[in-house]
């Protein structure tokens, strides 16, 4: 997996990619070319809370989308942090992210 690191990137997927979200986190996926490798962002918005809070929530999701497989290759995807996902469980996620990868 690479990281979403441009901006032009970013804008893309927001651009033409679709939504999709549960009350842990929420996503924005855009199917690519199916050789190009899985692409991945994490983002935690400011309203969130402190640094500390928002680097929490990153955390979680990075060892979240560890822990679970990607379906396939030549997907973009943005993952999202809400108010829940730091709090949550590993188990709460997991379930969270296999019903968000239902909709891919």
């Amino acid at each position: 997996m690479e990281t979403i690191k441009s901006k032009q990137e970013f804008e893309r997927v927001f651009a033409n990619g679709k939504r999709a979200s549960h009350s842990l986190v929420r996503i924005t996926f855009v199917k690519e070319d199916q050789s190009a490798p899985t692409k991945i962002a994490f983002v935690a918005a400011k309203r969130l809370g402190n640094a500390v809070f928002r680097n929490r929530c990153k955390r979680v999701l990075r060892e979240a989308a560890r822990r679970s497989d990607i379906p396939r290759d030549g997907l973009s995807v943005i993952f999202f942090a809400t108010h829940k996902t730091a709090t949550a469980s590993p188990r709460e996620l997991d379930e969270a992210l296999t019903c968000l990868y239902k909709r891919f």
